[in-house]
């Protein structure tokens, strides 16, 4: 297959591929990009260059959502791409709500404990914008199976992300309800009025549209 048929997706903090199951990828080879163990100390610039070992096409097109847009920007750094796709996420530190920032300056996002974010209930489902007892059950799944030691890593470098090197053929796509990145800090190509922070669940048609055209 073609290489500009191939797209390579990058999973949410701590998720894995089931946050993309009601996208229609149709004519599309879809690689999901593995969560690796990040190092002790390891930078997000490091790590990013970890990943694209799994990267095996040249001048590739990168898919992320929330955590795993940050990481597509860090690797679009490192290599050409032909299109970096971004859902629900951020393309640099401004975009990052300025009280997670705050919240890194002073180390007192270390003080959550992993469980409080790893637990589903109605607090998760409502951050998250899912509805149906179908999205909630995922999301529960997801955050269940969320690697403590990824996320408590990941949390750290969403908060002190200092990016500011701008991505020129990156598409932006946000939600108007997102209660995680909330759409105000966000300069988004495309918005979606009630999407949430997992509008890839609960507007996939839509989102399936838009992916097809970009």
């Amino acid at each position: 297959m073609e290489g500009d048929r191939i797209i390579y997706v990058f999973s949410g903090l701590g998720a894995d591929e089931r946050v993309f199951c009601k996208l229609d990828f149709s004519g599309f080879e879809v690689v999901f990009i593995r969560w690796i163990t990040p190092e002790k100390r390891e930078t997000i610039e490091r790590y990013a260059g970890r990943l694209m070992a799994q990267l095996k096409t040249p001048n590739p097109v990168l898919l992320g959502l929330s955590f795993g847009g940050i990481m597509a920007v860090e690797v679009a750094k490192l290599m050409p791409t032909r299109k970096v796709i971004l859902l629900s996420s951020a393309k640099n530190r401004r975009e990052i709500p300025f009280y997670y920032r705050f919240f890194g300056a002073l180390n007192l996002h270390k003080c959550l404990p992993s469980r409080l974010l790893t637990t589903p209930n109605f607090v998760t489902d409502w951050f998250f914008g899912v509805q149906t007892p179908e999205d909630k059950a995922i999301l529960a799944a997801i955050l269940r199976d969320t690697d403590p030691i990824f996320l408590a890593w990941a949390m750290d470098k969403i908060a002190r992300w200092k990016n500011t090197q701008a991505i020129s053929n990156l598409t932006h796509i946000h939600g108007k309800k997102d209660r995680i990145l909330p759409i105000r800090y966000v300069r988004a190509d495309i918005s979606i009025p009630q999407g949430g922070h997992l509008m890839a669940l609960t507007h996939a048609n839509k989102i399936s549209e838009i992916l097809a055209r970009e």
